[in-house]
């Protein structure tokens, strides 16, 4: 006899009310990178729509629906959960795994619709100010490496990213590069070297 699938429990049907303070709504996504040896590994990135604050930067090596939850449960420790985040229609985004924990926490998955990375933009833009400032210009020797540097940089991060309450997601989803763009590399160069990067002042191949 077949069985017939459940419809997805956490999955937000509608447009997901503004965020009026912090702790409402974040939005999450993957960067994907390498370590010095070529082994390659992602990053799990987490924003609060609202604050413009990085509520999770998470690498590992295979990241799945269940290692998703569980990141979200630590940082649970420290501060609320939002009532729904933003995500993409990746495995781990719409498995039974990530689908039931949302259920149990009364979380909202707020999926974006296929090929509108768009509309997840505040979270790509942060994505990108990630790989520029900090990926490009380090060289990860091991995953416990990464996983240092990266707790760091969301504290060097907040100092200069501006909060807009209400507004709507940036409309240039990466930003161009420029001279001022170079000289923040460097600068964040210098100070992500005081974390133990093996820091080169220009951009890492792929």
């Amino acid at each position: 006899m077949r069985v017939r699938r459940r419809k997805r429990l956490s999955l937000h049907r509608g447009p997901v009310p503004q965020p009026t303070a912090a702790n409402q709504h974040w939005s999450m996504d993957f960067v994907h990178d390498q370590l010095l040896d070529g082994r390659r590994f992602r990053v799990l990135t987490g924003i609060d729509q609202w604050s413009r604050e990085s509520v999770s930067v998470e690498p590992g090596f295979s990241l799945s629906g269940e290692s998703i939850a569980e990141i979200l449960d630590h940082v649970a420790r420290h501060r609320p959960l939002p009532k729904a985040i933003t995500v993409d229609h990746g495995t781990e985004f719409t498995s039974r795994e990530l689908d039931d924990w949302a259920w149990r926490r009364g979380v909202q998955l707020d999926f974006i619709r296929p090929g509108k990375p768009v509309e997840n933009g505040l979270c790509e833009s942060f994505n990108c100010r990630l790989r520029d400032e900090c990926l490009n210009v380090t060289e990860f020797t091991s995953l416990d490496h990464a996983r240092a540097v990266l707790a760091a940089w969301p504290r060097l991060q907040s100092l200069s990213t501006p909060r807009f309450a209400g507004a709507s997601a940036p409309q240039r989803v990466c930003p161009e590069r420029s001279e001022t763009g170079a000289e923040q590399r460097r600068n964040s160069a210098s100070e992500l070297a005081r974390y133990g990067g093996n820091v080169d002042p220009g951009v890492r191949s792929q």
